[in-house]
Formats: structure tokens, sequence, C-alpha cells
């Protein structure tokens, strides 16, 4: 079964598929102009202390996203029973 989820709302060392990016004009550009787009493969790698930063591994190199660009990425997960 898969579940779609926000990226900010993923844990650590979980992974999935990007399905949809969403957000207003300069964060939705700024965010495919870093590879996050649909179709790539995602792997939250760290978190900082608070929160925020995110670090995720995408396309073979890390990156690290703030919630605010995060919770715009939509990730396909795969649940297991």
């Amino acid at each position: 079964m898969t579940t779609l989820v926000q990226l900010d709302k993923m844990k650590i060392g979980s992974s999935g598929l990007i399905k949809r990016v969403e957000g207003e004009g300069k964060i939705r550009r700024r965010l495919f102009d870093m590879g996050v787009t649909p179709g790539a493969n995602v792997l939250i790698k760290k978190q900082a202390p608070l929160g925020d930063p995110i670090e995720i591994t995408l396309r073979g190199y890390e990156l690290s996203l703030r919630k605010t660009e995060a919770k715009n990425v939509f990730v396909e997960i795969e649940e297991s029973l």
C-alpha cells in the first residue's frame, strides 16, 4: 500500500518517490532548480535538533531544505503491514 505524505513529515531513514511539487513562483522554481522534481527518489538523511533544516539525498547528492520548502513536496511512500 502506498501513501502520499509531505516531505517535512517524513522520518529519518525513510524514502520515497516525489509525486508532486507545489508552492508559489520563487519557491517552486527554486525546488525545481535544485532537482526536486516529480519522479526523483528521495531519502531523509538527517534533521536539525529543532527539525529545521532537513537533509535529504536526491539524485546522488545531499541537499538541505527548510521545512517551509519541504512542505511543498509530496512523496509517495510504501507502507509495510
